[in-house]
Protein backbone atom coordinates (compact mmCIF):
# COMPACT_ATOMS: atom_id res chain seq x y z
CA UNK A 1 0.00 0.00 0.00
CA UNK A 2 1.46 3.22 -0.33
CA UNK A 3 1.25 6.46 -3.50
CA UNK A 4 3.25 5.00 -6.28
CA UNK A 5 5.48 7.80 -8.20
CA UNK A 6 3.95 8.71 -11.30
CA UNK A 7 5.51 10.45 -14.17
CA UNK A 8 8.42 12.51 -13.64
CA UNK A 9 10.25 14.91 -15.80
CA UNK A 10 13.54 13.60 -15.84
CA UNK A 11 15.74 10.38 -14.39
CA UNK A 12 16.84 11.96 -11.81
CA UNK A 13 13.36 13.14 -10.32
CA UNK A 14 12.17 9.46 -10.79
CA UNK A 15 15.43 8.28 -9.07
CA UNK A 16 14.50 10.68 -6.27
CA UNK A 17 11.24 9.82 -5.51
CA UNK A 18 11.75 6.58 -5.83
CA UNK A 19 13.75 6.95 -2.75
CA UNK A 20 11.10 8.71 -1.15
CA UNK A 21 8.76 6.03 -1.76
CA UNK A 22 10.97 3.76 -0.64
CA UNK A 23 12.42 5.31 2.91
CA UNK A 24 15.84 5.52 1.15
CA UNK A 25 17.23 8.34 3.24
CA UNK A 26 20.47 8.38 2.01
CA UNK A 27 19.79 8.60 -0.99
CA UNK A 28 16.85 11.11 -0.71
CA UNK A 29 19.41 12.91 1.71
CA UNK A 30 22.35 12.94 -1.55
CA UNK A 31 20.01 13.81 -4.16
CA UNK A 32 18.85 17.14 -1.99
CA UNK A 33 22.52 18.12 -1.90
CA UNK A 34 23.48 17.99 -5.90
CA UNK A 35 19.62 19.32 -6.50
CA UNK A 36 17.78 21.43 -3.54
CA UNK A 37 15.11 22.54 -5.55
CA UNK A 38 13.89 18.71 -5.97
CA UNK A 39 12.14 19.28 -2.46
CA UNK A 40 9.80 21.84 -4.31
CA UNK A 41 9.08 20.13 -7.19
CA UNK A 42 6.08 17.80 -8.05
CA UNK A 43 5.04 14.97 -10.27
CA UNK A 44 3.75 16.19 -13.91
CA UNK A 45 -0.03 14.41 -13.43
CA UNK A 46 -0.80 13.86 -9.71
CA UNK A 47 1.00 16.88 -8.64
CA UNK A 48 2.28 14.79 -6.23
CA UNK A 49 5.47 16.33 -3.97
CA UNK A 50 8.03 14.31 -2.04
CA UNK A 51 5.98 15.28 1.19
CA UNK A 52 3.00 13.14 -0.59
CA UNK A 53 4.67 10.21 -1.16
CA UNK A 54 6.42 10.51 1.85
CA UNK A 55 3.11 11.02 4.10
CA UNK A 56 1.56 7.89 2.06
CA UNK A 57 4.43 5.18 1.71
CA UNK A 58 4.91 5.79 5.99
CA UNK A 59 8.05 7.00 5.56
CA UNK A 60 9.11 8.64 8.65
CA UNK A 61 12.21 9.52 8.30
CA UNK A 62 12.28 10.79 4.99
CA UNK A 63 8.90 12.79 6.33
CA UNK A 64 11.03 14.50 8.79
CA UNK A 65 13.89 15.86 7.10
CA UNK A 66 11.70 16.97 4.43
CA UNK A 67 9.44 19.29 7.06
CA UNK A 68 12.80 19.89 8.72
CA UNK A 69 13.85 21.92 5.39
CA UNK A 70 10.97 24.04 6.08
CA UNK A 71 8.70 22.11 3.41
CA UNK A 72 4.92 23.82 3.67
CA UNK A 73 3.07 20.69 5.52
CA UNK A 74 -0.45 21.81 3.76
CA UNK A 75 1.25 21.67 0.12
CA UNK A 76 -1.98 20.04 -2.41
CA UNK A 77 -1.77 17.80 -5.13
CA UNK A 78 -3.95 17.61 -8.47
CA UNK A 79 -6.76 17.15 -6.33
CA UNK A 80 -6.25 19.21 -3.43
CA UNK A 81 -5.38 17.25 -1.35
CA UNK A 82 -2.77 17.30 2.13
CA UNK A 83 0.12 15.05 2.84
CA UNK A 84 -2.06 14.80 6.33
CA UNK A 85 -5.14 13.23 3.87
CA UNK A 86 -3.06 10.87 2.69
CA UNK A 87 -1.44 9.79 5.66
CA UNK A 88 -5.01 9.24 6.99
CA UNK A 89 -6.11 7.85 4.06
CA UNK A 90 -3.47 4.77 3.88
CA UNK A 91 -3.29 4.63 7.88
CA UNK A 92 0.51 5.77 8.66
CA UNK A 93 -0.36 7.43 12.22
CA UNK A 94 3.32 8.22 12.64
CA UNK A 95 3.50 10.43 9.48
CA UNK A 96 0.62 11.95 10.59
CA UNK A 97 1.85 12.99 14.22
CA UNK A 98 4.75 13.95 12.73
CA UNK A 99 2.64 16.53 10.21
CA UNK A 100 0.30 17.68 12.85
CA UNK A 101 3.33 18.34 15.14
CA UNK A 102 4.52 20.63 12.01
CA UNK A 103 1.17 22.43 11.85
CA UNK A 104 -0.72 20.62 9.22
CA UNK A 105 -4.54 22.17 8.92
CA UNK A 106 -6.71 19.52 9.83
CA UNK A 107 -9.59 21.33 7.96
CA UNK A 108 -8.91 21.40 4.61
CA UNK A 109 -11.35 19.78 1.88
CA UNK A 110 -10.03 17.79 -1.00
CA UNK A 111 -11.57 18.85 -4.84
CA UNK A 112 -13.00 15.22 -5.22
CA UNK A 113 -15.65 14.96 -2.51
CA UNK A 114 -14.40 18.06 -0.34
CA UNK A 115 -14.17 15.76 2.25
CA UNK A 116 -11.01 16.12 5.24
CA UNK A 117 -8.77 14.37 6.57
CA UNK A 118 -11.23 12.75 9.11
CA UNK A 119 -13.84 11.87 6.39
CA UNK A 120 -10.61 10.08 5.03
CA UNK A 121 -9.74 7.98 8.05
CA UNK A 122 -13.24 7.27 8.66
CA UNK A 123 -13.65 5.42 5.15
CA UNK A 124 -10.91 4.05 5.10
CA UNK A 125 -11.35 2.85 9.08
CA UNK A 126 -8.19 3.54 10.32
CA UNK A 127 -9.30 4.19 13.68
CA UNK A 128 -5.94 5.16 15.31
CA UNK A 129 -5.50 7.81 12.87
CA UNK A 130 -9.36 8.88 13.19
CA UNK A 131 -8.33 9.30 17.27
CA UNK A 132 -5.29 11.48 16.76
CA UNK A 133 -7.06 13.89 14.34
CA UNK A 134 -9.67 14.18 17.15
CA UNK A 135 -7.50 14.58 19.62
CA UNK A 136 -5.88 17.34 17.56
CA UNK A 137 -9.34 19.15 17.07
CA UNK A 138 -9.96 19.41 20.60
CA UNK A 139 -6.72 21.08 21.88
CA UNK A 140 -6.82 23.12 18.30
CA UNK A 141 -7.54 26.68 17.80
CA UNK A 142 -9.94 24.93 15.60
CA UNK A 143 -12.33 24.10 18.56
CA UNK A 144 -12.69 27.77 19.43
CA UNK A 145 -12.80 29.07 15.97
CA UNK A 146 -15.40 26.35 14.29
CA UNK A 147 -16.51 24.64 16.87
CA UNK A 148 -15.30 20.38 17.73
CA UNK A 149 -18.86 19.09 17.44
CA UNK A 150 -19.27 21.02 13.88
CA UNK A 151 -15.84 19.81 13.20
CA UNK A 152 -17.23 15.76 13.88
CA UNK A 153 -20.39 16.31 12.15
CA UNK A 154 -18.99 18.06 8.81
CA UNK A 155 -19.91 17.29 5.68
CA UNK A 156 -18.55 16.51 1.97
CA UNK A 157 -19.86 17.89 -1.58
CA UNK A 158 -22.72 14.74 -0.75
CA UNK A 159 -23.89 15.83 2.40
CA UNK A 160 -22.13 12.69 4.25
CA UNK A 161 -20.65 13.15 7.77
CA UNK A 162 -17.29 11.18 8.88
CA UNK A 163 -20.11 8.78 10.55
CA UNK A 164 -21.96 8.29 7.01
CA UNK A 165 -19.13 7.17 5.89
CA UNK A 166 -17.43 4.85 8.55
CA UNK A 167 -21.66 3.43 8.34
CA UNK A 168 -21.10 2.37 4.93
CA UNK A 169 -17.81 1.15 5.09
CA UNK A 170 -18.60 -1.22 7.94
CA UNK A 171 -15.95 0.80 10.47
CA UNK A 172 -17.47 -0.61 13.55
CA UNK A 173 -14.29 1.19 15.58
CA UNK A 174 -14.96 3.96 13.75
CA UNK A 175 -18.58 4.31 14.27
CA UNK A 176 -18.17 3.93 18.05
CA UNK A 177 -14.72 6.61 17.99
CA UNK A 178 -17.35 9.24 15.98
CA UNK A 179 -20.44 8.57 18.41
CA UNK A 180 -18.36 8.99 21.27
CA UNK A 181 -17.14 12.41 19.93
CA UNK A 182 -20.87 13.57 19.45
CA UNK A 183 -21.48 12.11 16.02
CA UNK A 184 -24.89 12.64 15.03
CA UNK A 185 -26.51 9.58 14.84
CA UNK A 186 -29.82 10.85 13.42
CA UNK A 187 -28.42 13.51 10.64
CA UNK A 188 -29.18 12.94 6.90
CA UNK A 189 -27.29 12.80 3.96
CA UNK A 190 -27.83 14.62 0.87
CA UNK A 191 -26.98 12.59 -2.33
CA UNK A 192 -24.31 10.15 -1.01
CA UNK A 193 -25.95 6.38 -0.73
CA UNK A 194 -29.18 7.18 -0.99
CA UNK A 195 -30.71 10.96 -0.10
CA UNK A 196 -32.21 10.92 3.52
CA UNK A 197 -30.23 8.27 5.09
CA UNK A 198 -28.71 8.18 8.32
CA UNK A 199 -26.09 5.97 9.58
CA UNK A 200 -28.36 3.17 10.04
CA UNK A 201 -29.76 3.32 6.81
CA UNK A 202 -26.48 3.02 5.48
CA UNK A 203 -25.44 0.37 7.89
CA UNK A 204 -28.38 -1.71 6.48
CA UNK A 205 -27.39 -1.07 3.29
CA UNK A 206 -24.09 -2.69 3.56
CA UNK A 207 -25.30 -5.19 6.15
CA UNK A 208 -22.90 -4.31 8.38
CA UNK A 209 -24.01 -6.15 12.06
CA UNK A 210 -21.14 -4.67 14.23
CA UNK A 211 -22.45 -1.40 12.91
CA UNK A 212 -25.89 -1.56 13.11
CA UNK A 213 -25.87 -2.87 16.74
CA UNK A 214 -23.46 0.27 17.65
CA UNK A 215 -25.75 2.54 16.47
CA UNK A 216 -28.74 1.77 17.87
CA UNK A 217 -26.90 1.08 21.51
CA UNK A 218 -26.44 4.86 20.40
CA UNK A 219 -30.07 5.55 20.12
CA UNK A 220 -30.32 5.59 16.32
CA UNK A 221 -34.13 5.62 15.35
CA UNK A 222 -35.74 2.29 13.61
CA UNK A 223 -38.08 4.66 13.03
CA UNK A 224 -36.60 7.26 10.68
CA UNK A 225 -37.14 7.53 6.71
CA UNK A 226 -35.16 8.36 4.20
CA UNK A 227 -36.36 10.80 1.36
CA UNK A 228 -37.77 7.74 0.05
CA UNK A 229 -40.09 6.96 2.56
CA UNK A 230 -38.13 3.65 3.64
CA UNK A 231 -36.82 2.56 7.63
CA UNK A 232 -33.27 1.28 7.70
CA UNK A 233 -35.79 -2.06 8.24
CA UNK A 234 -36.94 -2.39 4.71
CA UNK A 235 -33.34 -1.30 3.29
CA UNK A 236 -31.63 -4.48 4.80
CA UNK A 237 -34.28 -6.92 3.62
CA UNK A 238 -34.30 -5.49 0.01
CA UNK A 239 -30.75 -5.86 0.37
CA UNK A 240 -31.40 -9.79 1.18
CA UNK A 241 -29.58 -8.95 4.83
CA UNK A 242 -31.89 -10.99 7.11
CA UNK A 243 -30.08 -10.67 10.18
CA UNK A 244 -29.66 -7.13 9.82
CA UNK A 245 -33.84 -6.96 9.28
CA UNK A 246 -34.43 -9.15 12.18
CA UNK A 247 -32.56 -6.30 14.70
CA UNK A 248 -33.93 -3.57 12.84
CA UNK A 249 -37.30 -4.67 12.59
CA UNK A 250 -39.85 -2.18 14.26
CA UNK A 251 -41.63 -4.89 16.25
CA UNK A 252 -38.62 -6.41 17.69
CA UNK A 253 -37.30 -5.38 21.66
CA UNK A 254 -36.06 -2.32 22.41
CA UNK A 255 -32.26 -2.34 22.89
CA UNK A 256 -30.49 -0.95 25.56
CA UNK A 257 -29.62 2.89 24.58
CA UNK A 258 -25.94 4.30 25.85
CA UNK A 259 -26.98 7.50 28.25
CA UNK A 260 -24.64 9.86 26.51
CA UNK A 261 -26.77 12.68 27.78
CA UNK A 262 -25.81 11.81 31.69
CA UNK A 263 -22.89 14.04 32.49
CA UNK A 264 -21.58 11.99 34.64
CA UNK A 265 -21.64 8.79 32.06
CA UNK A 266 -19.64 11.65 29.85
CA UNK A 267 -17.21 12.01 32.50
CA UNK A 268 -16.69 8.42 33.30
CA UNK A 269 -13.11 7.29 34.17
CA UNK A 270 -12.04 4.72 31.55
CA UNK A 271 -12.54 1.31 33.96
CA UNK A 272 -15.36 2.02 34.52
CA UNK A 273 -16.95 3.05 30.98
CA UNK A 274 -15.17 -0.18 29.77
CA UNK A 275 -17.01 -2.45 32.65
CA UNK A 276 -20.20 -0.37 31.66
CA UNK A 277 -20.08 -0.87 27.98
CA UNK A 278 -19.27 -4.72 28.40
CA UNK A 279 -22.85 -4.78 30.23
CA UNK A 280 -24.58 -2.90 27.53
CA UNK A 281 -23.23 -5.23 24.79
CA UNK A 282 -23.93 -8.53 26.81
CA UNK A 283 -27.69 -7.16 27.45
CA UNK A 284 -28.32 -6.26 23.83
CA UNK A 285 -26.35 -9.57 22.77
CA UNK A 286 -28.86 -11.64 24.66
CA UNK A 287 -31.57 -9.67 22.97
CA UNK A 288 -30.27 -10.80 19.57
CA UNK A 289 -30.27 -14.01 20.85
CA UNK A 290 -33.97 -13.84 21.58
CA UNK A 291 -34.78 -12.11 18.21
CA UNK A 292 -32.78 -14.44 15.88
CA UNK A 293 -33.67 -17.37 17.65
CA UNK A 294 -35.11 -20.15 15.63
CA UNK A 295 -33.99 -18.59 12.60
CA UNK A 296 -30.98 -19.23 10.41
CA UNK A 297 -29.22 -16.58 11.56
CA UNK A 298 -29.42 -17.54 15.31
CA UNK A 299 -26.05 -16.30 17.18
CA UNK A 300 -23.94 -18.23 19.31
CA UNK A 301 -24.70 -18.02 23.09
CA UNK A 302 -23.10 -15.20 24.97
CA UNK A 303 -20.14 -16.02 27.16
CA UNK A 304 -21.27 -16.32 30.79
CA UNK A 305 -19.91 -17.73 33.68
CA UNK A 306 -21.47 -21.03 34.99
CA UNK A 307 -23.07 -20.69 38.40
CA UNK A 308 -20.67 -22.84 39.82
CA UNK A 309 -17.76 -20.81 38.46
CA UNK A 310 -18.92 -18.13 40.29
CA UNK A 311 -19.71 -19.34 43.69
CA UNK A 312 -16.04 -20.73 43.51
CA UNK A 313 -14.81 -17.57 42.69
CA UNK A 314 -16.42 -15.83 45.48
CA UNK A 315 -15.64 -18.39 48.35
CA UNK A 316 -11.97 -17.37 46.71
CA UNK A 317 -12.35 -14.02 46.38
CA UNK A 318 -14.91 -13.23 49.43
CA UNK A 319 -16.19 -10.43 47.57
CA UNK A 320 -19.31 -8.89 48.20
CA UNK A 321 -22.41 -9.44 45.38
CA UNK A 322 -24.63 -7.13 44.36
CA UNK A 323 -27.70 -6.06 46.58
CA UNK A 324 -29.21 -5.20 43.49
CA UNK A 325 -29.56 -8.78 41.30
CA UNK A 326 -27.68 -10.71 44.02
CA UNK A 327 -26.11 -12.45 41.21
CA UNK A 328 -22.92 -10.27 39.80
CA UNK A 329 -19.84 -8.98 41.86
CA UNK A 330 -20.01 -5.19 42.53
CA UNK A 331 -17.96 -3.93 40.20
CA UNK A 332 -19.59 0.17 40.41
CA UNK A 333 -19.43 2.33 43.10
CA UNK A 334 -21.62 6.23 43.32
CA UNK A 335 -19.42 8.47 44.37
CA UNK A 336 -21.01 10.42 46.14
CA UNK A 337 -22.57 8.09 48.69
CA UNK A 338 -20.34 4.72 48.57
CA UNK A 339 -22.93 2.48 47.62
CA UNK A 340 -22.26 0.02 44.69
CA UNK A 341 -23.67 -2.17 42.36
CA UNK A 342 -23.02 -4.65 40.03
CA UNK A 343 -22.44 -2.84 36.23
CA UNK A 344 -25.72 -4.08 34.39
CA UNK A 345 -28.00 -2.82 37.57
CA UNK A 346 -25.95 0.30 37.18
CA UNK A 347 -26.45 0.51 32.96
CA UNK A 348 -30.01 -0.48 33.97
CA UNK A 349 -30.61 2.62 36.26
CA UNK A 350 -29.30 5.01 33.76
CA UNK A 351 -30.58 3.36 30.47
CA UNK A 352 -33.95 3.86 32.14
CA UNK A 353 -34.27 7.66 33.06
CA UNK A 354 -36.89 8.74 31.15
CA UNK A 355 -36.72 13.01 30.07
CA UNK A 356 -38.33 15.63 31.80
CA UNK A 357 -40.82 16.73 29.38
CA UNK A 358 -40.71 20.31 30.08
CA UNK A 359 -37.07 20.68 29.42
CA UNK A 360 -36.55 17.79 27.26
CA UNK A 361 -33.36 16.75 29.33
CA UNK A 362 -32.57 13.85 31.14
CA UNK A 363 -32.41 13.84 35.02
CA UNK A 364 -29.36 12.49 36.71
CA UNK A 365 -30.40 9.03 38.41
CA UNK A 366 -30.94 8.37 41.88
CA UNK A 367 -28.98 6.17 44.08
CA UNK A 368 -31.14 2.88 44.88
CA UNK A 369 -30.36 2.98 48.34
CA UNK A 370 -30.38 6.22 49.54
CA UNK A 371 -31.85 8.16 46.79
CA UNK A 372 -29.29 10.78 46.64
CA UNK A 373 -28.80 12.48 42.53
CA UNK A 374 -25.87 10.37 41.22
CA UNK A 375 -23.34 12.62 40.09
CA UNK A 376 -19.82 10.78 39.67
CA UNK A 377 -19.42 6.78 39.31
CA UNK A 378 -16.23 5.23 39.50
CA UNK A 379 -14.86 1.76 39.85
CA UNK A 380 -16.09 -0.30 43.60
CA UNK A 381 -12.96 -1.23 45.37
CA UNK A 382 -13.68 -4.79 46.50
CA UNK A 383 -14.68 -4.94 49.55
CA UNK A 384 -13.91 -7.88 51.96
CA UNK A 385 -16.70 -9.82 54.11
CA UNK A 386 -15.81 -8.63 57.70
CA UNK A 387 -19.10 -10.23 58.95
CA UNK A 388 -17.76 -13.59 59.52
CA UNK A 389 -16.35 -13.04 63.17
CA UNK A 390 -19.35 -11.76 63.97
CA UNK A 391 -21.63 -14.43 62.98
CA UNK A 392 -24.22 -12.83 60.10
CA UNK A 393 -26.20 -15.23 59.05
CA UNK A 394 -25.44 -13.84 55.35
CA UNK A 395 -21.54 -14.05 56.03
CA UNK A 396 -20.97 -16.53 53.79
CA UNK A 397 -20.53 -15.66 49.87
CA UNK A 398 -23.26 -18.86 49.58
CA UNK A 399 -25.56 -17.40 52.16
CA UNK A 400 -25.34 -14.07 50.75
CA UNK A 401 -25.91 -15.19 47.32
CA UNK A 402 -29.19 -17.13 48.56
CA UNK A 403 -30.43 -13.61 49.80
CA UNK A 404 -31.92 -13.02 46.20
CA UNK A 405 -35.26 -14.64 46.97
CA UNK A 406 -35.48 -12.30 50.24
CA UNK A 407 -37.04 -8.59 50.45
CA UNK A 408 -36.00 -5.52 50.05
CA UNK A 409 -37.04 -3.46 52.67
CA UNK A 410 -33.48 -2.61 54.18
CA UNK A 411 -33.01 -0.76 50.56
CA UNK A 412 -35.33 2.16 50.10
CA UNK A 413 -36.28 2.47 46.48
CA UNK A 414 -35.01 -0.91 45.68
CA UNK A 415 -38.39 -2.15 44.84
CA UNK A 416 -39.05 -0.07 42.09
CA UNK A 417 -36.13 -0.59 40.86
CA UNK A 418 -36.43 -4.26 40.41
CA UNK A 419 -39.72 -3.32 38.57
CA UNK A 420 -37.18 -1.84 36.12
CA UNK A 421 -35.24 -4.55 35.99
CA UNK A 422 -38.25 -6.36 35.11
CA UNK A 423 -39.07 -4.59 32.21
CA UNK A 424 -36.00 -5.06 30.96
CA UNK A 425 -36.03 -8.65 31.00
CA UNK A 426 -39.36 -9.20 29.75
CA UNK A 427 -38.68 -6.08 26.77
CA UNK A 428 -35.36 -8.75 25.95
CA UNK A 429 -37.09 -12.00 25.96
CA UNK A 430 -39.20 -10.48 23.42
CA UNK A 431 -38.96 -11.98 20.02
CA UNK A 432 -40.18 -12.15 16.19
CA UNK A 433 -41.56 -15.00 14.57
CA UNK A 434 -39.09 -16.04 11.24
CA UNK A 435 -42.24 -15.21 9.00
CA UNK A 436 -41.83 -11.99 9.92
CA UNK A 437 -39.34 -11.34 7.82
CA UNK A 438 -40.52 -11.90 5.14
CA UNK A 439 -44.08 -10.36 5.56
CA UNK A 440 -43.31 -6.75 6.25
CA UNK A 441 -42.94 -4.01 3.29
Amino acid sequence: MGQGVSCSRSSGEHEFYSAVQSGDLQSVEAALQCEPGLIHRTTIYDRLSALHIAAANGCIEVLSILLDRSVQPDVVNRHKQTPLMLAAMHGKSDCLIKLLEAGANILMFDSLNGRTCLHHASYYGYSDCLQLILSEAQTASLAESWGFARFVNVRDDNGATPLHLAARQGRRDCVHILLENGGIVSATTGTYGFPGSTALHLAARGGNLDCIRELLAWGADRLQRDSAGRIPYEVALKRGHGACAALLNPSAAEPLVWPSPLKFISELDPDAKALLEVALMEANREREKNILKGTKYSLPSPTHYDDGADDAASVTSDVELCCICFDQVCTIEVKDCGHQMCAPCTLALCCHSKPNPTTLCLPSPSCPFCRCTISRLVVAMPKMNMDEDSGDKFGSPKLRKSRRSQGFSGCEGSSSFMGILGKLGRASGRKNEPDDLMDKP
